[in-house]
């Protein structure tokens, strides 16, 4: 009887080592995967901080660019006018009836507007 309770003290002994081992391994399996997995969120949460700072930069410079446009637009349409009213004498005295037909217009809607 002594024989069979050494043997299975031995046994569960050698069971308990066996398997604290491996739980051993396991836990620094784990370890080793949750500290990777600390660093990658740690990269990607910087790298995410730099993206962020570069998108809002391009915005600024998208709003920048699209002020830029719409002032050089005007001044494109302002220097088409100018260059129409500019004309040959025929175009200039074209342009003088036309803009005395609106200031005419113009008077009557004021009047209009008076009474």
């Amino acid at each position: 009887m002594l024989y069979w309770f050494t043997n299975t003290n031995f046994v569960l002994h050698s069971l308990y080592s066996y398997y604290m081992n491996k739980i051993t391994e396991v836990v620094n399996i784990v370890e080793q995967k949750l500290k990777k997995l600390l660093e990658n969120y740690t990269f990607l949460k910087e790298e995410n901080e730099i993206l962020l700072s570069k998108i809002s930069g391009l915005e600024n410079q998208i709003v920048k660019n699209e002020q830029l446009y719409n002032e050089l637009n005007q001044k494109h349409t302002s220097l088409k006018i100018a260059k129409t009213i500019e004309g040959s004498k025929e175009d200039r005295r074209e342009s003088k009836l036309k803009i005395n037909a609106l200031i005419r217009e113009v008077d009557v809607c004021i009047k209009q507007l008076s009474e």
